[in-house]
């Protein structure tokens, strides 16, 4: 990063054989600055051809676009002497040249991808990294956790963040990182020019089509993780218990990618033949490639021990001893906002948090406490606003069909009348006909209901927003934590506070 770099030092051709020195590379024009790169891309609403004037007014040396683009700023282009780079997939060409630019990132990089559990997966594979003794960290929703640490304000950051997060984690000492791919990244090519030395796949269900519109979209954005930035040097860990798994798994093979299939499936290397629940965890009895290992997680969930095994798998194929791998398991903790225990009530009933905001992820994490709980089981749910609308009514009817009691409330509503979308979900819980059903829009006035509802041997599960901290009502962000207010609310009820 610190050398003179020239456009074709970046794998960049421009228009007329032009080569200037390139300082820096963006794709916000108001942070350009002279000797800059700036990346005009596509955009949902508006293409980024409309700040190429604002652009070379601050001194851009070069722009990257694609056709559409280079037309719509050509009267601007016209009275500058900038190099005009005309791509015909602009935003791969950014990352490629993202990658180049920044240089180097952690000698061993892995990436996930699924519907559900990539947060946990990357974090669970950083800290198996981390007791094996290597500085590792993980990205993604959670930001930068581990060795080196970070904000990020997307699941998967635009190709400069992503580079440049990573350049600064490799010259802190970072040598191994876990990130999780999104649909929208994968689909936006923000991972291009990443080197893999593996890639997973925990599962697919639905979500995000607001984005992709249909499953075979969204399904197909998710495979660009296998199809297009895992090499054929890499290795895929693929839970061949997912529907989709076989699926991806004949899509590697036939690139020639190594598999390691995880689950309870015959067929894989990395296999569960043994789970037994208690209060506290659960006892695994482990194969791998016909080998037995056991292994203790202090995690509760069943679904817990399936992204665990998909972070061994991404650990062993970047180059692990497995032995060393399964002896790390029971210093595992809880990730974050997923399955966490937040608060116990002084009766022993406990209460967790969970990430889960759709109908697969909320039944998933419901089935997964019932081993652990003697009574009932309470689940505060919300949907969010602005977001695909046809999963409302599944994630109700999900919640209802696994719980004793329902307490539908709000989300984050962002610019939608929360009374719609607590109905939407209140449809499907009602439909059940199974569970005890009640709406409190209020969402921490739902999590007290909830808690002061726990009996001995009960627990509460509260879904959906997990390790957030604010609430989105309209174009605000309003300070709320769903962890805290379930511990003021069990102080409370109990009379501490």
């Amino acid at each position: 990063m610190s050398e003179i770099k020239t456009l074709l030092d970046l794998g960049l051709h421009a228009r007329g054989g032009r080569n200037p020195r390139i300082l820096g590379v963006e794709t916000d024009s108001r942070a350009v600055r002279r000797g800059y790169l700036f990346a005009a891309l596509p955009g949902t609403t508006v293409h980024g051809a409309a700040y190429v004037e604002k652009a070379l007014s601050q001194g851009a040396a070069a722009i990257l676009t694609d056709a559409a683009g280079a037309a719509l700023a050509a009267d601007a282009l016209a009275t500058s002497d900038a190099a005009l780079i005309v791509a015909q997939d602009p935003r791969q060409a950014l990352a490629q040249t993202a990658s180049l630019w920044f240089g180097a990132h952690p000698e061993v990089m892995v990436a996930v991808t699924g519907t559900n559990g990539k947060t946990s997966v990357s974090t669970f594979t950083r800290q198996i990294w981390e007791l094996l003794g290597y500085a590792g960290i993980n990205l993604g929703t959670t930001g930068v956790e581990g060795a080196w640490t970070a904000p990020l304000h997307h699941t998967t950051p635009d190709p400069v963040t992503l580079h440049r997060v990573l350049a600064e984690a490799e010259e802190d000492g970072v040598t191994h990182a876990a990130m999780e791919a999104s649909s929208h990244g994968l689909d936006q090519r923000r991972l291009d020019g990443v080197v893999l030395a593996a890639a997973g796949f925990t599962n697919f269900t639905q979500d995000h089509l607001d984005y992709h519109e249909t499953f075979d979209a969204y399904f197909e954005a998710k495979m660009g993780l296998f199809t297009r930035v895992l090499t054929q040097d890499g290795v895929a860990v693929i839970n061949l218990d997912d529907p989709r798994g076989q699926e991806v798994a004949s899509l590697c093979t036939a690139r020639g990618i190594e598999v390691i299939g995880t689950g309870r499936s015959p067929d894989a290397r990395l296999r569960i033949v043994g789970q037994r629940f208690d209060d506290t965890g659960q006892d695994l009895q482990l194969m791998w490639q016909d080998r037995p290992f056991r292994a203790r997680l202090n995690l509760i969930g069943g679904f817990q021990a399936d992204n665990v095994v998909v972070a061994c798998g991404l650990a062993i194929a970047a180059g692990a001893i497995a032995g060393d791998v399964f002896a790390t398991l029971d210093r595992l903790t809880t990730v974050r906002g997923r399955m966490q225990l937040v608060a116990t009530r002084e009766n022993g009933a406990p209460v967790f948090v969970d990430y889960a905001h759709t109908p697969d992820a909320i039944q998933t994490a419901l089935r997964a406490m019932r081993p652990h709980v003697m009574g009932r089981i309470v689940v505060v749910v919300g949907a969010g606003g602005d977001r695909d609308k046809g999963k409302r009514p599944l994630m109700g009817q999900a919640a209802a069909a696994n719980a004793d009691l329902v307490v539908v409330t709000d989300d984050n509503p962002r610019s939608e009348r929360p009374a719609d979308i607590r109905a939407a979900v209140l449809s499907g819980a009602t439909a059940q006909d199974s569970a005890e059903v009640i709406e409190v829009g209020d969402r921490a006035e739902a999590i007290l209901r909830g808690i002061d509802a726990l009996g001995p041997g009960d627990a509460l599960l509260i879904a959906g927003k997990g390790h957030e901290t604010g609430q989105v009502v309209g174009d605000t962000v309003l300070p709320f934590d769903d962890a805290e207010q379930a511990s003021v609310a069990v102080a409370a009820l109990e009379g501490r506070i």
